[in-house]
């Protein structure tokens, strides 16, 4: 009895040591070595200071910055300690009132603009953290974006294409445009 409980006691203490503190020390360590950038937060600095992650969406409701996807994380959007979509299905009242409330505020920002609103403007993703718009959603938000800005639209293209990541090796997912470093490189053209 006194060899199987010495045996259970070695190979808990040997198994804690390799999975509990050598592995996620040589993962971590590679990690590091391999890919600070991404391992530290992916984060965004302007003047030496961070202003964001690459991978984190943030609040813009100003007319001048371009607006990311709506988030559903709670108490407040974009709070990444609470990562979560709203887990509203299609047929849930709950969810057209908040796709016509967001609506609603993208028109009331740009009465002028009648292009259809693309539906990642009016829906939330599921982890309430995108920081990605597509195209289409940042050509709907070129008009008042520029006018609020004082810049010419065709200015505020070339910041949205020069900010539109393509798919990977031509293939894999969709084109996107990162909300935060457009309107940082905005900020930057004044």
């Amino acid at each position: 009895m006194f060899t199987l409980i010495r045996n259970a006691i070695t190979s808990l203490i040997l198994f804690t040591v390799l999975t509990g503190i050598l592995y996620p020390l040589s993962v971590t360590g590679l990690a590091q070595a391999l890919f600070p950038r991404q391992s530290n937060g992916s984060f965004i600095m302007k003047n030496g200071n961070p202003v964001g992650s690459a991978l984190i969406g943030q609040q813009f409701d100003k007319p001048g910055y371009f607006w990311g996807r709506p988030s559903a994380t709670g108490p407040f959007p974009y709070n990444a300690a609470s990562s979560s979509g709203s887990n509203l299905g299609p047929n849930n009242p709950a969810l057209a009132l908040a796709v016509r409330a967001r609506t609603s505020a993208l028109r009331t920002a740009d009465p002028s603009n009648r292009q259809e609103i693309p539906v990642d403007l009016a829906t939330a993703s599921g982890s309430g953290l995108d920081p990605h718009i597509s195209p289409a959603a940042a050509a709907f938000q070129v008009r008042r974006v520029a006018t609020a800005r004082g810049l010419y639209e065709a200015t505020v293209r070339a910041a949205v294409a020069a900010h539109t990541r393509q798919r990977l090796v031509g293939v894999l997912g969709e084109p996107v445009v990162n909300v935060l470093e457009l309107n940082l490189a905005l900020d930057e053209l004044r």
